[in-house]
């Protein structure tokens, strides 16, 4: 068979209640040069055989299905290395294509603009009903990012401006590397930086993709362990020694203290105790430094969210 433009890829586990609703929004495409690739991650609910019913009526979806578990992380990234597609755009399976022109709209930026190297749109944010709940978007419709320039913004704001796997497409050939095992919450926020330091971004503010939030989703578990903060760190210790960043010290510190500080407020959330906080706080501020410290972040902190209120209008 001769090679896709586009693979879709689904990476799942235990999702019947959403996996046959996600196949349908990649057969209702327009565009339908692509492979629909999903690999079951040794699903112990109905999954296998929903995936499998499709598969024996449609060509174009490939159906694998891991012998061992694999982990999440690790089966990203056998889609990844599976995939034929010279373009990957992945699914999750409880999410949605939510327009029957996402893949086009999606692939155009990249196909006209070889400096692209990564694509995003605005998303729907829908319950376990599919209802949606609101929209999300953080740039201007249309919008092509200096990468580097948005790597810089991503660090500074210490959060994910481009959103989830679902709502992006990349080239496969500037990602053969694959998601880093290391990250936990943040790693498709890592590899989105891994690509923007080879290309620009560009942005569709249509919603063409829905993203659902549900109890049972890894995102919600990873939240209430403070997961981020841990993978926030990882990242700084990985990307502040950039030089195109330009970040003096003590904008690079208070990063630093500003994820710990995060874990000084869910301790009084009473999401995680005083021992543990410190505890993870350890190898780079004991407790006393963390405390006598204090007062200068609480003054500071304005300062700097001040100036990326800022900086904002160059990266939008």
């Amino acid at each position: 068979m001769s090679a896709p433009l586009v693979t879709v890829c689904i990476p799942t586990y235990n999702s019947e209640a959403f996996i046959a609703e996600a196949i349908e929004s990649v057969l209702a495409q327009n565009l339908t040069a692509f492979e629909l690739l999903v690999i079951d991650n040794c699903s112990t609910d109905g999954t296998r055989g929903i995936v499998a019913s499709y598969a024996a009526r449609d060509a174009r979806i490939v159906f694998l299905v891991n012998s061992a578990n694999l982990g999440m992380v690790a089966n990203w990234n056998r889609c990844l290395a599976e995939a034929r597609g010279a373009y990957i755009k992945y699914l999750f399976s409880d999410d949605l294509l939510s327009s029957p022109d996402a893949l086009e709209r999606l692939l155009e930026p990249l196909e006209t603009d070889s400096t692209v190297a990564l694509v995003a749109s605005a998303r729907h944010i829908i319950d376990a009903e599919s209802r949606p709940l609101r929209v999300l978007s953080h740039f201007r419709d249309g919008a092509v990012v200096d990468g580097e320039r948005l790597v810089r913004r991503s660090l500074c704001e210490q959060r994910n401006l481009i959103g989830e796997p679902t709502v992006v497409m990349f080239r496969k050939c500037q990602a053969e590397r694959g998601f880093d095992p290391r990250y936990r919450q943040l790693v498709d926020l890592e590899m989105w930086l891994h690509l923007l330091e080879k290309g620009k971004f560009a942005f569709i503010a249509a919603p063409l993709t829905s993203f659902r939030v549900h109890s049972d989703q890894q995102t919600q578990k990873n939240l209430l362990q403070m997961t981020q903060v841990d993978d926030m760190l990882l990242m700084l210790d990985e990307y502040l020694s950039r030089p195109y960043l330009r970040l003096g010290r003590t904008a690079r510190e208070f990063l630093y203290y500003n994820q710990y500080y995060r874990l000084w407020k869910a301790r009084r959330a009473g999401m995680l105790s005083r021992d543990e906080v410190f505890s993870r706080m350890a190898g780079r501020y004991p407790a006393w430094k963390f405390m006598a410290l204090l007062p200068f972040y609480r003054i500071y902190s304005p300062l700097w969210k001040l100036g990326l209120e800022l900086d904002k209008a160059g990266s939008r």
